[in-house]
């Protein structure tokens, strides 16, 4: 249950900053908005670091070079929702990278990327995936 309880507050989380961000960057600009958020994210991490650790970094030998691209990942994540965001609404823009999420979450663990247990990709995932899409469509017009 607590997963869930996490789950449901980052998506929530996810579509205000989208917003915030997106507004930011029609004040200051895109890539500046962008480089503040980013900014205050890794400061607030490492305040949080310093009260609160898990592991330790010592261990980052032991971990595949290419799950360190994910701060990378954060600059694309950030830099498109805005650009999604001022593109069309929150409300569009935010399903349609919900259904991204879902597809590409699918397709990893259908093929257990990244180290994730296999789970399969049936007919009924393939249908609640073209109903939400369906659901965006009918949305958007």
């Amino acid at each position: 249950m607590l997963g869930f309880i996490w789950s449901a507050i980052a998506g929530a989380a996810m579509s205000v900053q989208g917003v915030m961000n997106t507004r930011l960057g029609e004040g200051i600009g895109t890539m500046e908005a962008n480089s503040l958020v980013q900014c205050s994210a890794a400061l607030l991490s490492l305040a949080a670091l310093a009260f609160y650790r898990t592991g330790s970094f010592s261990a980052l030998g032991s971990v595949p070079w290419y799950y360190m691209l994910g701060g990378a990942l954060g600059l694309v994540i950030t830099v498109t929702v805005m650009l999604g965001i001022g593109s069309l609404s929150p409300t569009v823009a935010i399903s349609v990278i919900l259904i991204s999420q879902l597809l590409v979450a699918a397709l990893i663990d259908a093929l257990g990327l990244l180290g994730a247990e296999r789970v399969p990709f049936g007919w009924r995932k393939l249908l609640g995936l073209a109903l939400m899409i369906a659901g965006v469509v009918t949305f958007k017009t």
